[in-house]
């Protein structure tokens, strides 16, 4: 059966009540609610993500290290809010800076000894989870009308996805019976195409966390997911509503409403579902769900998702579902940018399950802290690197564990739907 058929299978199984479901307050203002913890850790990984991005352009030049000159005009593409070179400069136990061999006048900057150990570590870490990132790439390219992307779309997400710097080079040739790099057919692009179909990666994120009984309920004794696979109940997403949220009855009653509709998975064809209808809006749902799902952190930059509105069949102004479903999604305004992150992938300002780069990038982020706050005596606190990742751990639960304030913000809707970041 193909994925058209099996749509067309699953709207049979429910009431045609719930596909012409109204929405009854689609016009109640809703109110932003400001995330501390949440805010921390965007602004936070802003900076890991810089260090991370710096460090893997210094490992692939030829000469082994970048001038200045080359970081000047980066600030904007790494998403800083100070300028590279003094952000550069912040971490002495990361980056060394050097007079250049033939300009003196000329600083250059190339991986200390602990970055280079750090770069080490991750090919490592990498390498152990190949088979998870082939997945989760194979993921993506099915979740797309024709199964590519762009790798001018899939670039920015490297880091997001937990992609390796080099994965248009070598990974993919590493796998031809996976992915090819093919021309799109009306740009004339690059883009990765997926050469065959995975079965076994068809089951959305959430259809497993359901299996599982994860916040699943019962009816009747049954659970939810058995009540899903038998036609008699729409698959539920994880909500967790901000505290003292404005019209949180009215929202709840809505929100009971459209867990109620069918689930559609991201897996399956959706152009035959009428793009206007609450039945699309909650496929919109599950692809942003499964995607964030997908990501390290549970989140992305709002403009890296709408590069791929096209190919996930995503309808025009599609980012106004991350303010109609706050207990799915929150929005996060720091660093200059719109950042949308996914709730349940946190709980008390950290990630529920860390990915084992996560955990890496943990390190790297202890060295530049250390660095930052150390200065010249850092690399005598950093003498046992086995323990980058305990005293990451032991630290950071003293710091967030009580960081977990939200502060209720009535903001016009408009802001969030504009299309600048």
């Amino acid at each position: 059966m193909n994925s058209k058929s099996k749509v067309i299978t699953l709207l049979g199984k429910f009431p045609l009540h719930n596909l012409q479901h109204c929405r009854t307050i689609a016009k109640v203002r809703l109110k932003w609610v400001k995330n501390r913890s949440l805010d921390h850790i965007i602004d936070l990984q802003t900076d890991i993500k810089a260090a991370c991005l710096i460090k893997d352009a210094i490992a692939r030049s030829p000469a082994g290290y970048l001038t200045s000159k080359s970081l000047e005009d980066s600030q904007k593409l790494l998403g800083l809010t100070v300028p590279t070179m003094r952000f550069t400069r912040r971490y002495p136990t990361l980056f060394e800076e050097y007079p250049h061999p033939k300009y003196p006048s000329l600083p250059c900057f190339k991986l200390t000894k602990l970055g280079k150990m750090i770069q080490e570590k991750e090919m490592q870490v990498f390498e152990e989870c190949e088979g998870d990132i082939v997945e989760r790439l194979c993921r993506l390219l099915m979740m797309t009308q024709n199964q590519m992307l762009p790798l001018q779309s899939l670039h920015p997400l490297k880091w997001d996805l937990g992609l390796p710097d080099d994965f248009d080079r070598n990974l993919i040739r590493k796998y031809p019976d996976h992915f090819r790099v093919v021309k799109g057919t009306t740009s004339g692009t690059n883009c990765l195409k997926l050469v065959q179909w995975k079965e076994e990666f068809s089951v959305s994120l959430l259809q497993k966390m359901n299996e599982k009984n994860i916040g699943g309920g019962s009816i009747d004794g049954v659970s939810g997911y058995k009540q899903f696979k038998r036609g008699k109940a729409g698959l539920q997403f994880p909500m967790s509503f901000p505290r003292g949220y404005g019209a949180q009855k009215k929202v709840k009653a809505w929100m009971d409403e459209f867990q109620k509709l069918p689930y559609i998975s991201p897996y399956e064809d959706s152009r035959g579902i009428d793009p206007n209808s609450e039945l699309m809006e909650k496929r919109v749902v599950g692809v942003l769900h499964e995607f964030l799902g997908l990501t390290i952190y549970k989140k992305t930059k709002r403009n890296y998702l709408r590069s791929l509105r096209e190919e996930l069949n995503l309808p025009h102004r599609f980012t106004r579902i991350f303010t109609r479903y706050p207990g799915i999604f929150y929005l996060s305004l720091k660093c200059k940018t719109t950042t949308v992150a996914l709730r349940e992938g946190y709980q008390r300002g950290r990630l529920v399950d860390p990915h084992p780069l996560a955990r890496h990038r943990d390190k790297l982020y202890y060295i530049m802290r250390t660095g930052l706050i150390y200065r010249s005596k850092a690399l005598d606190v950093l003498r046992y690197p086995d323990n980058f990742v305990d005293n990451v751990e032991e630290n950071g639960e003293k710091e967030e564990s009580d960081d977990d304030e939200e502060e209720e913000v009535e903001m016009s809707g408009e802001y969030y739907d504009s299309d600048e970041d």
